[in-house]
């Protein structure tokens, strides 16, 4: 087995309908396998029918994205894991032979793939958003909607974690791959269409609910990867209250609402603190960061 397509899905039925839809027309049945992780969603539960060829796994409880995804990777046989979100899928035609002839490398671990925000009337339209020039370099991070990741340096990491939901998954991920040796490089050379409604998006306004969820996820990384965590934390819980809970209602009470969070979950939590080498720290800051 070759390639490994993985994707957790709640309550959006046509967006993954749709991935799985362009998914297949790439599909071979003698190289791929395509893994989806339906996260205690009825609707999505009744068409499974519809598309044989996939691997279907659920849960009747709601456990969120990186709890998913931390169950279903161990599932897949390919050699390479490529993760998709439900509502993105890859635009550029012969992704497989670039992804085989980059992967070449034996110190790269993770490929992170250049994300194109929008909705588009076809996938021509999402491509002429991408830079003309090559970009391929060593980055610190990669996104869960279009990423691919060896699945020996998967396996050899403690995977997605568990004690996270949602956003700030990826990082403990890249900090384990970087820990182990590995490298994570950023290519333009394939690109995933994000189909995220753009102007929907800034009409809702502000995200209150990733505000929260990576202001606590924050904490625990440091707590957990960081051999020094106490600076990093103080400095985190110092910009987050100048910058959003002073200037905003809103912000203000999820601010503590996340620091009651951290203190209810804080000894279950840092069972999980396995600190990485200062050495992997000082190039996450000094390497580039992932372009979006």
């Amino acid at each position: 087995m070759e390639f490994s397509y993985l994707i957790v899905t709640h309550n959006r039925v046509a967006d993954l309908i749709q991935t799985l839809t362009v998914l297949y027309q790439s599909f071979d049945a003698n190289e791929d396998e395509v893994l989806v992780y339906i996260d205690a969603c009825e609707s999505t539960e009744q068409i499974r029918d519809q598309f044989p060829w996939v691997k279907w796994f659920s849960g009747n409880k709601r456990i969120s994205a990186s709890p998913a995804r931390a169950f279903l990777y161990p599932q897949a046989k390919g050699k390479y894991l490529i993760g998709l979100d439900d509502d993105a899928h890859i635009i550029t035609s012969d992704y497989k032979e670039k992804l085989q002839t980059l992967f070449k490398n034996p110190k790269i671990g993770v490929l992170a793939f250049k994300e194109v925000k929008g909705i588009f009337s076809n996938d021509n339209e999402a491509l002429s958003k991408v830079e003309n020039t090559s970009k391929f370099y060593e980055t610190n991070d990669f996104i869960g909607c279009g990423f691919a990741i060896k699945k020996a340096v998967y396996d050899a990491t403690r995977g997605f974690p568990t004690w996270i939901d949602i956003y700030g998954e990826e990082p403990c991920v890249s900090l384990e791959v970087m820990d182990l040796g590995y490298e994570l490089w950023f290519t333009n050379q394939i690109a995933v269409n994000h189909r995220v409604d753009l102007v929907q998006r800034k009409l809702q306004g502000k995200n209150y609910f990733r505000f929260q969820k990576q202001l606590q996820n924050s904490f625990f990384i440091f707590l957990n990867y960081y051999p020094k965590p106490f600076l990093p934390i103080v400095k985190l819980l110092y910009h987050n209250f100048k910058k959003y809970a002073l200037k905003d209602t809103t912000y203000f009470k999820l601010y503590f609402q996340a620091l009651l969070h951290i203190y209810v979950t804080y000894r279950q939590k840092k069972q999980f603190r396995k600190p990485v080498t200062d050495k992997v720290l000082q190039k996450v800051r000094t390497i580039a960061s992932l372009s979006y």
